[in-house]
């Protein structure tokens, strides 16, 4: 067994996304992090192009026994497989810690294992109130009501003896330790299955989260994200008008992922350094004749305001 390395769970309709998160994977990695994919049998040929000796591919068929085929916790079978797989996923013996990454994330700049190990080599978690995303009306409104419930559910569930509740959206150091010991020592005693749990709340990382804070298997690390996520069209739309480029991004994060929820791949093809390129990916065009026809009426006031003068 590996003592860390990187875990993404993909599928085909994901392929190009992967693509360019390998190629940022390759060229930031510093060697001795190893990737390994985690894909439907299906889809083992489309992905075998990126096996190499940095980069494992596993069919989930490994995982059977876990895998859904009906919606659970009212998310569709695949997105709630997705779930559930990357908390099995210690079983199969790969990693002692897996930092688990999206295939819509992409590195922008060199990563090492002390960015996701602590000295004493257990991981950093992530775990944060996410304070931003109540301020943002978008998020607050859509997601933000319904996830803060969830939550609640899963804290009052494994009775964390903080009441503050700090977790995260995923892009964390899942330990191995910590999820046989939720296995053995939460979900067993109740009779429930991975499945169960999703299905109580479809929240796998607090789930983890949760019983790290709780059952003290391992020293806890906090950190803030090392991944900049742009959940919301508003939240990107904000930050390309500011100007905000991929430069910017990296002095924070490692790496930059935007919500394919409302993205639909339109992100591969834009550069964040242009604004002017990308905006217009996320604008219908009567948004944007509404802007050309303020901009006309702004130049043609202060035209007028000057004349005057």
């Amino acid at each position: 067994m590996e003592h860390f390395g990187f875990l993404l769970k993909s599928y085909r309709g994901d392929i190009d996304e992967a693509r360019r998160l390998i190629e940022s994977y390759r060229r930031f990695a510093p060697g001795d992090i190893p990737l390994t994919a985690l894909v439907p049998q299906e889809d083992l040929p489309l992905f075998k192009a990126f096996v190499g000796g940095d980069i494992d591919l596993i069919a989930e068929e490994e995982l059977q026994q876990h895998l859904v085929t009906e919606p659970v916790g009212g998310l569709r079978p695949g997105y709630a497989n997705q779930e559930i797989l990357k908390l099995a996923f210690h079983e199969l013996g790969v990693y002692q810690h897996y930092f688990t990454v999206d295939s819509e994330l992409e590195f922008l700049r060199p990563f090492f294992t002390t960015d996701f190990l602590a000295p004493d080599g257990y991981p950093y978690s992530i775990l944060e109130e996410d304070r931003d995303l109540i301020v943002n009306f978008d998020y607050f409104e859509h997601y933000w009501k319904s996830r803060e419930q969830a939550h609640r559910l899963i804290w009052e569930a494994v009775s964390v003896d903080d009441p503050v509740i700090r977790t995260c959206h995923g892009h964390t150091t899942l330990s191995t330790s910590v999820l046989r010991s939720f296995v053995s020592d939460f979900l067993v005693p109740r009779g429930w299955s991975y499945r169960d749990a999703i299905d109580f709340a479809p929240y796998e990382y607090t789930w983890y989260n949760a019983w790290l804070l709780k059952s003290d298997v391992i020293p806890v690390h906090p950190r803030e994200s090392l991944v900049k996520v742009f959940h919301t069209e508003s939240e990107l739309l904000a930050s390309l008008a500011l100007g905000i480029d991929r430069t910017a991004i990296a002095r924070g994060y490692l790496a930059v992922l935007v919500n394919g929820n409302f993205d639909q791949s339109r992100s591969l093809s834009f550069d964040f350094t242009d604004k002017t390129a990308a905006l217009p990916h996320y604008l219908s065009t009567r948004e944007v004749l509404s802007i050309l026809h303020r901009r006309a009426a702004m130049d043609a006031s202060e035209k007028f305001g000057w004349r005057r003068r």
